[in-house]
């Protein structure tokens, strides 16, 4: 046999897809989908709609899906089958399909499941309809005037508040945490705070001790103890609890409930919508039917002490995917798993009414998103069968587990496997003394042996007496693997000894009677029946059963029934007098149970099916009710209308015995119709009977306005709306007059039957108007009338244009047409339809419809000629006549049917910029019979994001080109092109992959060659920077100044083409480099740009001079003030003498604040000017005084002297030494120093001990004794140690500095 090589793709499968829309579950249903082909999704899922009751309610979707899908609404309690009260569409216009609540009512209010599905698969979601209830309810009115008893009704409360907690305070603990920290258990600490946001909470434990010690001794004042708090939480039941145990100092003392402090009522019936149910110590506060406007910060005080707070949170949130049934085997783990909507930190899991923790075999986790919720429960056992119940907010999902017995496990209950670890542990701890045993002597041997059998038979006995009041504990000393073990010890020590036989014969404690299953306390009421019943290990045991102490025999009261190993004792029918200790008691083991007797109230079936009878009365009479009860003292009877407690007052009287009680109403009136209800109550329960009073009287006034179904020339035709209330009996007939307007008389006109509220007057005169009356009458009497408009008889009155007529197909011999009736009819019915037809290009219509109107709302036609244009109109026709005719419709061609055309071909893209693409493509091909010529073509896009595709041109174009507009920058599409002809769309031409809305990418760059990379401004002008560049796609572009973001005060515009910097005011803080990066996918590049804001410099202080060495003049100075603001701030000095008397600078770019001026001849006066100098230009100068050294006039003598031998000869040395310097990085550095000596020195500079004076990057000069180096454009690689050597023959010497140089992080930009 061959495998099956063409395995079906649509065999059933469940596989899960993703949606693009959240909250939406794709099942796929087929293992593979055809090509083209797709399972059904949601392009838009319904939206929560919230509407008031009464009110029209609509759910809408829109659906994509190849073919098609079909959508079927559902809901969680309950069935939309109903047409009156569901209506399922489908808008062919908007593509919506539609859900429609006609009359939304609470009822309705529910969990909507909207499902999509074709044959290959299927989607989901669910939507929430809020109903919120209007008002009064419908059997009131608002109309005449309120019963006397209904001002006694117990309608208000009084509202009290408790003070509220202080708000949250930015950046502090807030107070809510705090109040539920001091009601919760340590085990909570970690949830709670999680809740909060607070993560680590070790540092709150020290003020929260505080606090607590603080609470506890204000509670101490009214309780004696508070234990075993609960937070609140939805039970599976329906209902969301919070208890505690609490013993009160005073037990009159008063319990307030509040809600976000507002007091709330409640009682101790639950099913009031807040209760509290009270046994012994332990009391529990429920909520009914928990809904979102029941969340708040609930606080339960005793007095004015607070006693408990807890948060109850209503989170909207719904369950995606609900927990499924699991079956497993026992001993393997069990998985629940639901989906959420909306991300929870936890949600609660229980089994039955018992909630489940993380810990021990149950394990609770969490998925990374929070939506993903799952219960582990690990090796399986029986016990665990049951109903588990995953709830989240009030929402619960629910599911059962059912395990099944594994028949490879060892057999036997629960009590042989706890049997069989004792024996174990028993065994080991034997072993242990049997191996101590060994190391002593000989004669140890003995003495092991008979305490190990002691041991055994102690074990045995201890345990088994410990049955008491359980199940039988003795069981677990059952230990006769310890005999078999001693004894087996035994034979090997005597082999050793070469004794015969054993020290201690082979014995087997008998461990008895044990209890499988012991008394359990039971609760009944009086006269029910009440049953205890246990069960031993052995069947033959028989046993004594005893009641506080004494024997008791079947016949007193009660029957003993032995059924094998189970002992049972019944009551048949229980007193007060039956409520004891009951014991059973079997060969020494004994269980003991408690029997409690309750005798709530109690109502005889009689008495309480004639009491739910309802009450019939007319309207002025009195109404009574009767009930008699039984039951325990004291009993609190009540009485309700309408949910409303009824008071003794006016109209209201109440008479309660011990056995009976009396209502009696006064005076009833039709709005006092409704729901009585008696509510009895004792310490042991409550019960309740509901009657129902009904109020006989006239019906109100028929419904109004009357509406006009026909006004013709002879008769006149209305209807009207039943009466809103009909009294309590039906309507049996309506009295109807006439009234001609312009007179006084009205006429009688006679009774119709009350079936069918509307009339037809056919004795009316042409052109007069009339006016009439109805009034309903029932038993009871008749009601006020509703009085009609004037209506017009005899007045014609043409129907209204129907829409356009609708082409259902085109041939070359027929057309067919439909069309829909108008809304407005003329007041009287419809009887036909007149067609016209207007071939194109003639201004001339013709009746179609020669033989008389046509009745239907369709017709063929025939009279038409091949590949002729038409337009069709249509007129409908009352009794009056004809009226407008309606708009033409589109025109159509006498023609048969053509193919669809085939796919473009060739489809590409010519252009694309950020807002539009262009495309091309050539003509399908023709096939005959399959594919005609295409006569136009529509062009789709869809964004990548969406499902839905978008038709570019609503009319088809001509042209094999097409540029599409208006597209997102950046934007992803797709795009398709599609062929078209009369004979329908052809299939689309769509791109493999997916075009983006940008030009062709180029690589950022920037476009100003001649960029400034630095810009002096002076402080408080405005800064501006346009940076051209050309990238595609749009760069993301980022400013930084000094690598660190730009403040706030600086504006950035960026465009597609390039980047501008605004600095509306300048400060000196805004100098810097500001580096722009220009980035996109292709690649980025960087410039920065040096913004230096200055001002105009300050002169410098005054000018000292100082003649050291004849013929030079050392000049120094105080420095500008803006000297320390300014890194580039330096000096210029000029000179004027007292022979060319012009101003010539002798020295620029001076950083330090001395310069010593070489050439000064004596004789002439000189001036000094010091300028500071900054980006901005020169200081106003700073001059000094006149320098001048006077040349005196001698006479001229000859003293003719002995010559001496003269030596000037002196080592080298340094008149003014090197000086430590720091320079800006991109200036001139200029260093100098004064030297002297005879012969004169060689100079030698040097920089890290490297020789300079061949340098060509040093400008050398010495001029004087003056030796100076300079730099012209600094950089790091001149930082380092700079040391001038001077030497002549009679020594040396040297003097060095440190060049620091400032980092100014300038980047030239080629």
């Amino acid at each position: 046999m061959k495998p099956n090589t063409n395995a079906d793709p649509k065999a059933s499968v469940a596989i899960k897809k993703s949606s693009r829309v959240p909250g939406v579950i794709v099942t796929q249903t087929v293992e593979r989908v055809p090509l083209g082909k797709t399972t059904p999704d949601f392009t838009r899922k319904p939206l929560a709609v919230t509407v008031q009751e009464g009110k029209k309610a609509l759910l809408k979707a829109m659906v994509s899906g190849d073919p098609a899908p079909t959508v079927t609404w559902g809901r969680s309690k309950g069935d939309t089958d109903d047409p009156k009260k569901y209506v399922s569409r489908h808008d062919e216009r908007t593509r919506e399909h539609i859900l429609e609540v006609i009359n939304a009512t609470i009822e309705e209010a529910d969990t909507y499941k909207c499902t999509v599905s074709n044959e290959y698969g299927n989607a989901v979601c669910t939507v929430i309809l809020k109903v919120l209830q209007a008002g009064l309810k419908k059997n009131q009115s608002d109309n005449g005037n309120a019963p006397d008893f209904r001002a006694m009704l117990k309608k208000t409360v009084v509202v009290t508040r408790k003070k509220q907690l202080p708000p949250k305070k930015e950046g502090e603990i807030d107070p809510k945490l705090w109040e539920l920290l001091l009601s919760a258990p340590k085990k909570d600490y970690e949830r709670i705070c999680l809740d909060f946001g607070v993560t680590d909470f070790r540092w709150m434990l020290k003020r929260l001790n505080q606090m607590k010690k603080e609470r506890e001794e204000e509670q101490a004042k009214v309780v004696e103890q508070v234990d075993n708090v609960k937070q609140i939480e939805v039970k599976p039941n329906g209902r969301a609890e919070f208890s505690l145990d609490m013993t009160l100092t005073d037990p009159n003392s008063s319990i307030n409930l509040y809600k976000d402090g507002t007091f709330v009522p409640y009682d101790d019936d639950e099913n009031s919508k807040h209760s509290l149910k009270k046994t012994g110590t332990k009391y529990v506060f429920s909520i009914k039917d928990p809904q979102p406007e029941d969340a708040g910060f609930y606080q339960v005080d005793v007095e004015d002490a607070n006693i408990l707070s807890t948060d109850f949170q209503v989170p909207a949130v719904e369950f995606t995917a609900k927990i499924k049934n699991a079956k497993v085997v026992e001993g393997q783990d069990a998985v629940f798993q639901c989906v959420l909507s909306t991300p929870l930190h936890r949600i609660s899991w229980s089994k039955d009414d018992s909630s489940l923790e993380h810990g021990g075999r149950h394990e609770i986790t969490v998925s990374e998103d929070k939506l993903i919720h799952t219960l582990t429960i690990k090796g399986c056992e029986i016990a665990d069968k049951g109903t588990y119940h995953a709830i989240a907010g009030i929402m619960s999902s629910s599911a059962s587990l059912d395990v099944e017995a594994d028949p490879n496990r060892r057999k036997g209950t629960g009590g042989d496997d706890d049997l069989s670890k004792l024996q174990k542990e028993k065994a080991d701890l034997d072993a242990a003394k049997r191996l101590q045993a060994e190391k002593d002597a000989a004669d140890a041997v003995a003495k092991s042996a008979l305490g190990d059998g002691g041991d055994g038979g102690g074990d045995g006995a201890g345990d088994g007496s410990d049955g008491g009041k359980g199940d039988g504990d003795g069981k677990d000393g059952n230990l006769l693997g310890d005999g078999g073990d001693s004894n087996k010890k035994d034979d090997g020590d005597d082999k050793r000894k070469k004794r015969n036989g054993p020290l201690v014969p082979d014995t087997v404690t008998d461990r008895g009677v044990q209890f499988v299953s012991g008394l359990s306390d039971t609760l009944a009421n009086v006269g029910e029946r009440a049953e205890l019943s246990c069960k031993l290990s052995s069947e033959a045991s028989k046993g004594c059963w005893y009641k506080d102490g004494k024997p008791l025999k079947d016949g007193d009261g009660v029957t003993i029934i032995k059924d094998g190993a189970c002992h049972r004792l019944i009551i048949d029918c229980c007193k007060k007098d039956d409520a004891a200790v009951y014991r059973f008691e079997a060969e020494g083991r004994k269980s003991e149970a408690t029997l409690q007797i309750q005798d709530p109230p109690r109502i005889d079936a009689d008495a309480l099916g004639e009491f739910t009878n309802p009450v019939i009365v007319r309207a002025g009479e009195n109404a009574e009710w009767k009930l008699p009860f039984s039951g325990g003292s004291p009993m609190t009877v009540q009485w309700y209308k309408e949910d409303d407690e009824l008071l003794p007052g006016l109209n209201v009287k109440i008479d309660t015995s011990e056995t009976e009680s009396k209502l009696r109403l006064s005076k009833c009136q039709r709005k006092d119709s409704g729901e009585v209800k008696i509510k009895i109550k004792n310490e042991s329960g409550t019960t309740e009977a509901i009657s129902k009073l009904i109020v006989l009287d006239k019906p109100t006034p028929p419904q109004g306005p009357a509406d006009i179904v026909e006004s013709a020339v002879t008769s006149v035709e209305f209807k009207w709306k039943p009466p809103k209330d009909s009294g309590g009996c039906p309507v049996t007939n309506y009295i109807i007059e006439r009234q001609q307007v312009g007179r006084n008389k009205w006429s009688n006109l006679g009774e119709i039957p009350g079936s069918n509220p509307s009339y037809r007057d056919s004795d009316v005169d042409p052109g007069r108007r009339y006016c009439y009356r109805i009034r309903a009458k029932n038993a009871e009497g008749i009601s006020d009338y509703l009085q009609t408009e004037d209506i017009a008889a005899g007045v014609l009155r043409y129907p209204g244009s129907p829409a356009a007529p609708k082409v259902v197909s085109a041939f070359k011999d027929c057309i067919n047409l439909s069309w829909c009736s108008p809304s407005d009819t003329g007041g009287t019915k419809i009887i036909g339809y007149n067609l016209e037809k207007n071939k194109k290009g003639t201004n001339y219509w013709s009746l179609v419809n020669q033989n008389g109107p046509i009745t239907d709302t369709k017709y063929a036609v025939k009279d038409v000629f091949e590949g002729a244009a038409y337009e069709f109109r249509v007129s409908a026709i009352n009794l009056s006549g004809a009226g407008d005719p309606s708009i033409p419709c589109d025109t159509v061609i006498a023609r048969d049917p053509m193919k669809p055309p085939g796919k473009v071909r060739d489809l590409k893209l010519t252009s694309s910029n950020y807002t539009t693409f262009s495309l091309a493509w050539s003509k399908p091909k023709e096939v005959q019979g399959v594919e005609d010529e295409a006569q136009g073509y529509y062009v789709e896009i869809r964004p990548i994001e969406n499902l839905e595709w978008t038709r570019c041109n609503a009319i088809p174009i001509t042209l094999t080109s097409y540029t599409v507009l208006g597209l997102k920058a950046m934007a992803t599409y797709w795009v398709r092109v599609i062929a078209t002809n009369y004979g329908g769309d052809g299939e689309p031409q769509g791109f493999d992959n997916y075009i983006i809305a940008m030009p062709p990418p180029v690589k950022p760059k920037f476009k100003d060659r001649n960029m400034k990379t630095f810009v002096v401004v002076k402080a408080g002008n405005t800064v501006r920077l346009n940076i051209n560049f050309e990238a595609s796609p749009i760069p993301d572009i980022t400013w930084l100044k000094d690598n660190t973001p730009l403040l706030k005060h600086v504006t950035i515009t960026n465009s597609d083409k390039g980047s501008q910097l605004l600095i509306p005011t300048s400060e000196r803080s805004d100098s810097g480099i500001y580096c722009i990066t220009v980035k996109n996918i292709v690649g980025q590049e960087s410039v920065n740009i040096e913004i230096r804001v200055t001002d105009d410099p300050k002169p410098p202080g005054p000018v000292e001079l100082d003649q050291k060495i004849p013929g030079t003049v050392t000049l120094s100075w105080t420095p500008s003030p803006d000297e320390k603001r300014d890194d580039r701030l330096h000096y210029m000095v000029s000179k004027r003498d007292s022979f060319k008397r012009t101003w010539r600078t002798v020295a620029d770019n001076l950083f330090n604040n001395t310069f010593t001026v070489v050439n000064i001849l004596p004789g002439w006066e000189y001036n000094f000017r010091v300028f500071a100098k900054n980006d901005m230009g020169l200081s106003p100068p700073s001059e000094a005084p006149v320098f001048g050294t006077k040349k005196e006039k001698e006479t001229f003598r000859v003293n003719i002297l002995e010559p001496k031998p003269l030596n000037f000869e002196s080592a080298p040395s340094f008149t003014v030494p090197l000086k430590m310097r720091t320079s800006p990085e991109g200036y001139e550095c200029h260093m100098s120093c004064a030297v002297k000596g005879d012969p004169a020195p060689r100079v030698t500079w040097y920089r890290n001990n490297m020789s300079l004076n061949t340098n060509t990057n040093y400008h050398i000069t010495n001029v004087c004794g003056v030796c100076s180096l300079l730099i012209l454009r600094v950089g790091n690689r001149d930082n380092g140690e700079y040391k001038v050597v001077i030497e002549n023959k009679l020594g040396a010497a040297e003097s060095s500095m440190i060049l620091n140089i400032k980092e100014s992080g300038v980047q030239d930009i080629d």
